[in-house]
């Protein structure tokens, strides 16, 4: 059985822990068991009623009027909500929902329908990045099991895959951008969106993928000559040293500028090399695509 904790639910639904808390005191649908340390651990079920019941609460229904309706009224009421923006949130929940019990055909049914009905540009926009940005995947990886990461971003990068070979711009951009990720990173989900959000800004990109040595990355900069490097580091193996890939980047490869966006980036204190960029915070990975021109 899954046990969530109530950052968990913070994370996933948007409530803070403390409001989450006023619910259980005053309201029916959160009994969470406790552990031996009285922590609280929400069950699989409870996250799924938080889901819900936060995204009617956001659209206009009062806490005390949902707490007395049943499962079905509640889904009910959630798929009539006339909001596109809270439609959108449904699917979301949805994919959290069928990821928690990894009911992976019921996960690719929600995308593949959107796919048919709104295009593969919006799926990727409206669905699957406010999914993955929601449980940390393009983040972090410890909001959920890994085991339900890999499954479900196999589905996606086959998804991001499609959307790749589609994206285009009538607005050719003369920069070029090689993109990879390092050896001991495989967590390609966030790259490929970046592929995907470059591409679409007709920009030349250069996809080496996961888990590349250095004298590869050397050997292809020195070659095509890219206006820049991109990597993202999601949650490398134990054994990476960090500052050893910034010295021996600088080594190799002075004369390139590397972006680095993740996780890593938020946690690395000493001095940075000259020809690196970091991008701390997917609002700021957000403006370097924008720049690009």
């Amino acid at each position: 059985m899954n046990a969530f904790t109530i950052k968990d639910l913070e994370n996933l639904s948007g409530i803070k822990a403390h409001t989450i808390r006023i619910w259980e005191q005053r309201y029916n649908f959160l009994k969470p068991q406790r552990t031996d340390t009285n922590i609280r651990q929400y069950s699989s079920d409870e996250l799924k009623a938080v889901l819900n019941i936060a995204l009617l609460n956001k659209y206009g229904y009062k806490i005390s009027h949902i707490d007395k309706m049943g499962p079905e009224e509640i889904r009910d009421r959630i798929i009539t909500l006339g909001n596109i923006q809270a439609q959108q949130e449904r699917l979301v929940n949805e994919l959290i929902q069928h990821m928690v019990d990894l009911d992976l055909d019921a996960f690719e049914t929600v995308l593949d329908e959107h796919i048919k009905s709104r295009g593969i540009d919006k799926t990727i926009t409206q669905v699957i990045f406010p999914f993955l940005e929601k449980i940390g995947i393009l983040w972090m990886t410890n909001h959920i099991n890994p085991a339900q990461e890999h499954l479900v971003t196999n589905i996606i990068r086959q998804k991001l895959i499609v959307g790749i070979e589609g994206a285009f711009s009538h607005i050719k951009v003369k920069q070029t951008g090689l993109l990879f990720l390092p050896e001991g990173e495989y967590h390609e989900v966030g790259l490929l969106y970046m592929y995907y959000l470059l591409k679409g800004r007709g920009m030349n990109v250069l996809y080496l993928g996961a888990n590349v040595p250095l004298k590869d990355v050397e050997f292809v900069a020195n070659l095509k000559k890219p206006d820049f490097l991109y990597t993202h580091l999601t949650s490398v193996a134990n054994n990476f040293n960090f500052e050893k890939f910034l010295t021996n980047y600088q080594l190799r490869c002075p004369s390139h500028t590397l972006v680095i966006s993740g996780l890593l980036t938020q946690q690395y204190k000493k001095k940075i090399p000259t020809n690196v960029a970091f991008k701390k915070s997917l609002p700021e990975v957000m403006e370097f695509i924008a720049a690009i021109h």
